[in-house]
């Protein structure tokens, strides 16, 4: 049995609309704790953007929305037909207006040169990388948890960061962020790129130094037009396109 024309095109029409409600109520529930409600980002990635990098096409958004990447956990719980409807919310998202900022992005190119920002970030190729590469981080970060990073970096650590101090049998102490850890061993980068590694039996003491980071706070330093201009040029970088 043929359907007409008009039935099928209204059946797609059903299925994109329940597909849009189911997604976003999924998505709100699960996925905005990171995402934020409106896709804008957060702790994870922005999502209202029309390409996105790790999900080209809708069969890569499913499988990486079920199998899940790094800190995300991947959503096994969810059933085909569910999966399908946060591919379709997600990927409507990219309808979203970009967020407009009071900032100039090019005053705020200068701001981030002027208080030495490359001494610790890179952004396209340049600077230096003990803190998070910046290339992209306006398609990853929404412009208020831009500023409160800025403002207040210790509020916006990432999951599973930590910044410690081992201090060796000899009484050498060394300071940086964690990059691997196990049992038995653990290793660290300190500021100026070195990495070091250390036997835990080895080693004298082993801080944890929680809610701790090594950039400083800008709150008093950086405000006003300056600010936003900074934030404005942070969520500029997005990275190649």
């Amino acid at each position: 049995m043929r359907l007409h024309r008009s039935v099928v095109l209204g059946l797609v029409l059903m299925w994109g609309a329940w597909a849009q409600e189911a997604g976003r109520k999924i998505f709100e529930s699960q996925c905005a704790l990171c995402h934020g409600q409106s896709g804008a980002g957060g702790r994870g990635p922005a999502l209202n953007r029309p390409k996105l990098a790790r999900a080209p096409d809708d069969a890569a958004l499913r499988e990486f929305i079920v199998n899940g990447f790094g800190d995300m956990p991947g959503a096994w719980q969810l059933h085909a037909d569910e999966v399908a409807a946060v591919a379709t919310y997600v990927r409507s998202l990219g309808a979203v207006p970009a967020e407009v900022l009071p900032g100039d992005a090019e005053r705020g190119s200068q701001v981030y040169a002027a208080n030495g920002c490359k001494g610790c970030h890179i952004v396209g190729g340049e600077g230096e990388g003990f803190g998070p590469e910046l290339t992209a981080v306006g398609s990853r970060r929404a412009a208020a948890f831009l500023r409160q990073t800025i403002l207040q970096p210790a509020a916006t650590l990432p999951f599973g960061f930590q910044y410690v101090v081992v201090t060796s049998a000899a009484g050498t102490a060394v300071r940086g962020v964690r990059v691997n850890e196990d049992s038995f061993t653990i290793q660290v980068r300190e500021a100026g790129g070195r990495y070091h590694s250390f036997r835990k039996a080895d080693v004298k003491e082993l801080r944890r130094l929680d809610g701790e980071t090594p950039m400083p706070s800008y709150q008093g330093r950086i405000r006003g037009a300056e600010l936003e201009d900074l934030v404005a040029y942070l969520a500029s970088l997005k990275g190649k396109s």
